[in-house]
């Protein structure tokens, strides 16, 4: 596995928008804030010139530019560490365009979260570079930095923090209106165990991402999950999911395709996050859904964590071995 060096002071990030642009006034505020107090920490931002764009169907640009912009901050041996803009639809639209060899010979953090599933997973899986299921770049850009936001630099900086669950979480969309805005908390976190377990300890190495994109690339070229499980058999599999728009059966058929790749055949256990939207046609609930499709792998499930779309969110490593431990309604992760 490889390990992209990681930032220190004066580290360059660039930020591209590989899927969705960030175009709205609200959304510029908070990404000149979110470079500004980048810099107070001695950190340099450059943007590439499709972030503040959108083609008006979803995507900030061609995707030959996605990708052209993409690989100029590979190629760009100033630049340390990449995020995105946005999430969005698109992405591996671009995928066709990326030259996975260069990105191999120059590793970098790349991070972003959604929509950038398919980029993740391509990077980690094809070219055995450590990613990050993360925030996009506006976070940063809030006035006061949630803990997760100070977590997620300080362990792309090499520290190894041990991210806790947090108190409350967001449940809900919620216009910025200065652009500058934190979280807006609503609902208490409180993770489940699947079989009423008290306690759980699971580790492994980290895969995953976002279960609507992790579904459209399977069986593509652009991953090698099956592949990428065997090469890392002896320390197994500890998988993150988390869904955008889930529906209760496509869920259990949906794992049920992943499963049958060989996706989980040497899982260690699975972390699901909040599901963002969730409906079902019969009266089937999320955690009912995945253990219709997940059960007979008789290996540790936890519901809940902060992962995915309902903000705050830990910093998920793929291709990093982790500990998991849950207990009494929390939960812990170290690298």
């Amino acid at each position: 596995m490889i390990i992209p060096k990681y930032i220190q002071s004066d580290s360059c990030i660039g930020v591209t928008a590989p899927s969705g642009g960030a175009y709205k006034p609200t959304d510029k505020i908070r990404f000149e804030n979110a470079k500004n107090k980048l810099k107070e920490l001695s950190y340099n931002v450059i943007f590439t010139d499709n972030v503040f764009c959108d083609d008006g169907y979803g995507r900030s640009s061609d995707k030959c530019v996605r990708a052209k912009e993409f690989m100029s901050l590979i190629k760009d041996d100033t630049i340390d560490y990449i995020v995105s803009a946005k999430g969005g639809d698109y992405l591996a639209e671009m995928l066709p365009y990326l030259d996975f060899k260069k990105i191999k010979k120059n590793p970098k953090w790349v991070q972003g979260y959604s929509d950038n599933t398919s980029l993740l997973l391509a990077i980690t899986t094809l070219c055995d570079i450590a990613t990050i299921y993360g925030y996009n770049f506006g976070n940063y850009g809030m006035d006061e930095w949630h803990d997760s936001v100070k977590n997620n630099i300080d362990l792309v900086a090499g520290k190894n923090v041990v991210q806790n669950s947090f108190d409350m979480f967001e449940d809900g969309f919620f216009d910025k209106i200065t652009g500058l805005e934190g979280f807006n908390f609503t609902t208490n976190v409180e993770l489940k165990p699947a079989r009423n377990e008290e306690e759980i300890i699971m580790s492994g190495r980290l895969l995953g991402g976002c279960l609507d994109v992790l579904v459209d690339m399977a069986g593509t070229k652009y991953e090698n999950v099956s592949g990428y499980a065997e090469t890392y058999k002896e320390d197994g599999i500890l998988w993150f999911i988390e869904s955008f728009d889930a529906v209760g059966e496509r869920i259990i058929i949906n794992l049920w395709k992943l499963k049958e790749l060989g996706w989980f055949k040497n899982a260690k256990g699975f972390i699901f996050g909040r599901p963002c939207f969730y409906k079902a046609f019969s009266d089937i609930s999320y955690e009912q859904a995945v253990m219709t499709a997940l059960e007979e792998l008789n290996v540790p499930i936890v519901f809940g964590a902060d992962i995915g779309h309902k903000e705050p969110s830990w910093t998920m490593i793929n291709g990093m071995n982790a500990e998991f431990k849950y207990k009494n309604g929390k939960a812990t992760l170290k690298y």
